[in-house]
């Protein structure tokens, strides 16, 4: 090797390689790929919608199912209906992530988006508890999207727009930090619509039999409209057996001769890749967090002021969530990526990790106010706290998608999507279940009711801000 002649690598693209064909079109490209971005977040989106809408009413679901026997149980059979979900989940991400490695990611996309028409329709058909436990687990098991297409959206961008590209998939422009809160406004205000809205709905019986089935067909209507736009979505997997071949071409200034790399090394086995799998752990600690706090927040809300509540109507809480939705929309789009640059994602977490301790702590003394003071106070802290858990987790999809080479994307955002499903199937049957625990103890001496619920949660984030530091965080070579 001449290292004074020695030309830049010269990259092979193989016309009948999808992943190469978008590839190439990456490296011509200047701008954003907007109609790409915006197919993404659609999918995004209609997935998460049927997490997020479930909060404002699963409540007064679990009370109309007449499967609680007391008022202070309803917060623990809640919790296993949005555990459901996530198991399901849980135990097929991996296999999904491998099906996108290996057919590609639209399929998955595609299969994903269909069983969010079909499941989250029958959800909102549910006759009993049991019912509504099976549609949710199938929901979350065949609907696999959401590792492949964290891969997929840096993949049908530049790197210059990598970042962003990681936030149309996930938490930064958000269709998660959208869906989270628009999805409770959706089952908070549609729910129940022949009580809330008699003048239109109450005439029609399906309504008065299903009273929760409206939110659902809403975003059930809006994964149709996803579904259609995967038509113009292009495929990203290279499919020549290698990934993304390069040959180096290496011209000495006597001979001009050319030289090709050898064959790509042998794949890393991802579970002993300490930069993946200590950053999925951080992921999976934040997640237990927000998962947690969003099922306890919408429970708390929502239950009596004899019990720490702040007696909250569905459409109350959903306003909420509403207000934090657009407020956060606007925060990531003009100044998260700003700070992202200027600090790096692993100090702009601890930052976050850090003020999210004391605000959660906090949130118990609220039931304190009223009037339009309470109202002020919750929507801020709301804010505040999802402002906080989208910049953490979104630095940890950066974090994890670095750690691995563009063809094990797939199966590592399976293997993160897997861990974090696990632990967002304990968070909210453990959040249940301490809710309804903390609500029979308003007399205790330590942390005496909800109070004890939320100094768990700042207890989890500790931990989380904790996990940033050297040894538990390792970092992706450069």
């Amino acid at each position: 090797m001449v290292g004074s002649s020695q030309e830049p690598l010269l990259e092979v693209y193989y016309d009948n390689c999808p992943g190469c064909i978008q590839d190439k079109k990456n490296e011509c490209a200047r701008g954003i790929p907007y109609r790409e971005f915006f197919f993404v977040w659609l999918i995004m989106f209609a997935t998460v919608l049927p997490v997020a809408c479930l909060f404002p009413f699963l409540y007064f679901m679990i009370r109309d199912l007449k499967i609680a026997k007391r008022v202070e149980d309803i917060g623990f059979y809640a919790g296993f209906v949005g555990a459901s979900f996530m198991l399901g989940r849980a135990l097929t991400s991996t296999v999904w992530g491998i099906i996108a490695d290996r057919y590609g990611r639209k399929p998955v996309m595609v299969i994903g988006t269909i069983t969010v028409i079909i499941f989250n329709t029958l959800f909102g058909l549910s006759v009993n508890y049991w019912m509504a436990i099976i549609t949710r687990f199938l929901l979350g098991a065949l609907n696999g999207l959401i590792g492949p297409i964290k891969a997929y959206a840096i993949e049908v961008c530049n790197k210059e727009h990598q970042a962003l590209g990681i936030g149309v998939s996930k938490k930064l422009v958000t269709p998660w930090g959208v869906a989270l809160v628009m999805g409770p406004a959706i089952g908070g205000y549609l729910s129940q619509p022949a009580e809330k809205f008699p003048n239109v709905f109450s005439t029609v019986p399906l309504f008065n039999w299903f009273p929760y089935f409206l939110p659902c067909l809403c975003i059930s209507l809006i994964a149709v409209a996803a579904l259609i736009g995967c038509i113009w979505l292009p495929e990203t997997l290279h499919t020549h057996g290698i990934d993304k071949q390069v040959e180096s071409i290496e011209a000495s200034t006597e001979s001009n001769k050319k030289e090709t790399m050898g064959p790509s090394p042998p794949k890393q086995n991802l579970l002993k890749n300490w930069p993946l799998m200590s950053s999925i752990l951080l992921f999976c600690i934040f997640s237990l967090d927000d998962m947690a706090f969003t099922e306890i927040f919408s429970l708390w809300a929502e239950s009596d002021k004899r019990f720490g509540g702040l007696s909250f109507p569905s459409e109350d809480t959903g306003q909420v969530f509403v207000v934090s939705g657009f407020s956060l929309l606007l925060v990531q789009l003009f100044i998260y990526a700003r700070l992202n640059r200027l600090l790096g994602p692993i100090i702009l977490a601890r930052i976050c990790a850090a003020l999210s301790i004391p605000l959660l702590f906090g949130f118990p003394f609220m039931t304190y106010l009223s009037g339009p003071i309470l109202s002020v106070v919750v929507n801020c802290a709301s804010l505040l706290k999802n402002i906080l858990s989208v910049t953490i987790v979104n630095g940890t999809f950066i974090l994890q998608n670095n750690a691995v080479p563009q063809d094990q994307r797939g199966a590592a955002n399976g293997i993160s999507i897997t861990a974090m499903s696990l632990f967002k199937a304990v968070a909210p049957a453990a959040a249940g279940a301490i809710f309804s625990w903390a609500q029979k103890r308003q007399q205790a001496a330590f942390l005496p009711g909800d109070q004890m619920v939320f100094f768990i949660l700042s207890v989890v984030e500790l931990i989380g801000l904790i996990w940033t530091f050297r040894p538990f965080l390792g970092l992706p070579e450069k």
